[in-house]
């Protein structure tokens, strides 16, 4: 998957609704590229020392928004970096010029039944766990809008990670672009 990587941005930034893929995805491509990896989500537990569940349950998703934001702003200069945003993380504005600025985004498309089958793995997503069946899919339907302004799109729903980061390399490769 390495070879004629020229066109390649100088990061890729993955976006999409939870239990998309991205992190699994994001590490797979940063180590084809030979680049690093950051997932946003990652970062913040490690800065603040506190699980996502826990912010949200302590502080709450307002203080959880500001942590994405100074992060965000944080990585702003980095290069050569694949990074996997949370779910929510381009509904801001700003985070999303920021990161349009950074690199190529890549939007992780999975429908809403997939991802609550994969996220049912996982307990540590606390908009899932808090709400009804219902919001989901409303916060689901008002990211997918958001979501689909990225210039590519890819379509994890019934492939394994190594395809989908093949995928995300050859539309890369053939746009022919830098961020």
């Amino acid at each position: 998957m390495s070879d004629s990587l020229n066109s390649i941005p100088q990061n890729i930034v993955l976006i999409g609704f939870m239990a998309a893929g991205k992190s699994s995805v994001g590490k797979l491509l940063a180590r084809e590229l030979r680049w690093e990896f950051m997932d946003t989500d990652s970062e913040i537990e490690r800065v603040t020392g506190l699980k996502i569940p826990e912010i949200f349950q302590k502080y709450g998703e307002a203080r959880f928004r500001s942590e994405e934001n100074l992060l965000v702003h944080k990585i702003s200069g980095f290069t050569d970096t694949v990074i996997a945003t949370g779910g929510g993380t381009v509904l801001d504005p700003e985070n999303w010029n920021i990161l349009h600025g950074l690199g190529k985004l890549v939007y992780l498309y999975v429908p809403l039944e997939i991802a609550l089958q994969r996220a049912k793995e996982h307990h540590d997503r606390p908009l899932l766990s808090s709400s009804e069946p219902e919001q989901i899919e409303k916060l689901w339907r008002d990211r997918e809008v958001i979501y689909r302004k990225a210039p590519i799109t890819v379509d994890t729903s019934d492939k394994d990670v190594q395809t989908v980061a093949a995928e995300i390399l050859e539309l890369l490769k053939g746009e022919h672009i830098t961020a």
